[in-house]
């Protein structure tokens, strides 16, 4: 077997897990967030709460459409890997001349995430956000919270998410990045990294600094990079507290742990590893232009 047919392979074989991953354990992150934010938080003295989690999430969830300025025009959003759309209900209160479209592969969050958006101006959609449906220089404003990295920030979904922008449209990621290139990991965080792709159905993180490139090439341009990893750590600190929480709780409904569900938990555990390995990984916001 060629060395491109075991990539090909690898990656189906990782989207199935994925697909199964959320079908699965979507739910579970209600004990994460009542919001049903998929995602970490961003962290602002004074404004965000430590000890509310959902503060931060929505927090990051008013960074990033804060980058697209959008302001209270009319506009069509996008949002690459939405979940059960929890950024898109967010984004939908704020701005009432917004239209959104969601897409994931995840059927659960499909059916969920459209009940949930019941009397909102948005949608989504079962498609894998590397070939959607969405039209072609059609949207303002394109979105991919911390879901980019389940293909390994392949350039397919920057080439999808250029295709449907208009032209001045602006794309934002946040999601976590390898400072370094994955052979010069220490032997600490290379396990922590290797760890954390496998339990959360990762392909990979990518360099920061490729991802630069990748979206250059694709012809986006004016890319601002931001490191958000010390806004964003707060909420990664909360996981070890949300981990023993919801065994804590599913042990007094005296029920059993599913197999993602201990993914999803073993996953966010080396998150938070691979986030104590700063000069290795940090979590960016990254803003480009059509």
């Amino acid at each position: 077997m060629t060395t491109t047919t075991n990539i090909l392979k690898n990656k189906e074989i990782n989207k199935i897990e994925m697909i199964d991953f959320y079908n699965e354990a979507t739910e579970d992150y209600k004990h994460w967030s009542n919001d049903f934010n998929m995602h970490f938080g961003y962290y602002i003295p004074f404004k965000t709460n430590l000890l509310k989690r959902d503060t931060m999430l929505n927090e990051m969830n008013n960074q990033v459409l804060k980058r697209l300025q959008l302001k209270n025009n009319k506009a069509l959003l996008a949002d690459f890997g939405c979940g059960m759309g929890g950024t898109i209900r967010y984004a939908l209160k704020k701005n009432k001349n917004l239209v959104a479209k969601g897409v994931t592969l995840s059927e659960f969050q499909v059916t969920q995430g459209n009940l949930l958006l019941t009397g909102y101006k948005g949608h989504i959609l079962k498609e894998n956000y590397n070939n959607t449906s969405l039209k072609s220089k059609t949207y303002d404003a394109a979105i991919a919270i911390e879901s980019f990295c389940h293909s390994g920030h392949d350039k397919k979904a920057l080439k999808e998410a250029f295709r449907i922008l208009k032209p001045k449209g602006k794309l934002v990621i946040a999601d976590a990045f390898l400072k370094k290139q994955e052979a010069t990991l220490c032997p600490g965080g290379y396990y922590a990294y290797k760890q954390l792709c496998n339990h959360w159905s990762l392909e990979k993180l990518e360099n920061i600094n490729n991802m630069v490139l990748k979206l250059k090439a694709e012809g986006f341009s004016d890319v601002k990079i931001e490191d958000a990893s010390y806004k964003v750590a707060p909420s990664v600190l909360h996981v070890p507290f949300a981990i023993i929480g919801f065994i804590l709780k599913k042990l007094w409904q005296d029920k059993t742990l599913k197999r993602e569900s201990l993914h999803n938990l073993k996953g966010s555990f080396y998150a938070l590893l691979s986030g104590l390995h700063m000069k290795s990984f940090g979590y960016y916001i990254i803003t480009c232009t059509k």
